[in-house]
């Protein structure tokens, strides 16, 4: 039985029509100030249970959650638990590389596994080691030959794959390897805890090609954008391959020239989640090509219906 958490509903439509049936009846009241209840509406009794809910915006209610799905599904005594994350939000938070800090992915995964979760899968992970945090299987799936296969659609002349940073460059080597193209690596430098990064200088052979920039996941696409101030006059084009979007606040139309030409990623931002972000007043963002757009129309909210008895005090998600 596949369920859907109110983050992910279109993938999980999507995932239930390829397997040919229908996504689990359930439902999530939010109240105002600001707990939320879920209920199952099926018996589950018995039953392998797959939860769809990625840790999108907004990270921290979308992850409480989910947390939420896994224990009201192991005390209904579903037989598994497997929750699908599609976009592990926290998994930048993989080390303690300063004193004082939390080793966020692991406190993740510990509740995770604690709420009774029996199995977790995810995609492009930040960082492999982070199946380790957990003591059930992960399975850590990957976009790449979709990307690739996107990318090879495209008449592309002498093409370039360029990693945005050196830590990305071993799995942006596979992208070159697939493509049958050069590697180029940008050294990129942070300040603090920011999210916009300097490129200082690019390693590799660029001049008059395609560049490709590959990552793993994206919040305003600065550094895509910034990628290519070192050698905006000898890059012929500029795409960006993410594997997942995240908010984008003014999209890559933010980020200073020149600007990624096309961008792409592989449902690690539900596209009903990016609408109920943009209709609060968010940036412009569009899952195929990040240029441009305008505001999506709000999704429906059948997934998310009051209960009878509580409907004075509690009002559905805003879409």
């Amino acid at each position: 039985m596949i369920f859907a958490g109110s983050a992910s509903p279109r993938l999980t439509a999507a995932i239930c029509r390829e397997l040919g049936v229908k996504v689990g009846a359930s439902e999530v009241v939010r109240f105002s100030e600001g707990t939320l209840f879920v209920r199952v509406l099926e018996n589950v009794r018995g039953r392998s249970v797959y939860l769809v809910q990625s840790t999108v915006f907004p990270t921290n209610a979308n992850f409480m959650e989910l947390l939420f799905w896994i224990d009201a599904f192991s005390r209904a005594s579903a037989d598994s638990v497997t929750v699908v994350v599609p976009y592990f939000s926290y998994a930048k938070g993989d080390k303690k590389d300063e004193p004082r800090v939390s080793i966020r992915a692991r406190v993740c995964a510990d509740a995770i596994e604690a709420a009774g979760a029996d199995r977790v899968v995810t995609l492009d992970l930040h960082a492999p080691q982070i199946q380790g945090f957990f003591r059930i299987p992960v399975d850590d799936l990957y976009a790449m030959p979709h990307l690739c296969a996107a990318i090879e659609r495209v008449s592309l002349r002498d093409p370039v794959v360029v990693s945005p940073d050196a830590g990305f460059a071993k799995r942006a080597r596979r992208f070159a390897h697939r493509l049958g193209a050069p590697l180029a690596i940008a050294d990129k430098v942070r300040e603090g805890h920011g999210e916009t990064a300097e490129i200082v200088e690019i390693i590799g052979e660029v001049a008059d090609r395609d560049a490709i920039i590959v990552d793993d996941f994206t919040i305003s696409a600065g550094t895509a954008g910034r990628g290519g101030q070192p050698a905006h006059s000898a890059w012929r084009a500029l795409r960006y391959r993410c594997r997942h979007a995240r908010r984008l606040r003014g999209g890559i139309d933010g980020a200073p020239r020149p600007q990624p030409d096309r961008a792409s990623d592989r449902h690690g931002l539900d596209r009903d989640a990016a609408r109920r972000v943009l209709s609060k007043g968010g940036g412009r963002l569009g899952c195929a090509a990040l240029r441009g757009g305008d505001r999506p129309d709000p999704p429906p909210r059948e997934h998310q219906r009051p209960l009878p008895g509580l409907r004075p005090w509690a009002r559905a998600l805003k879409p």
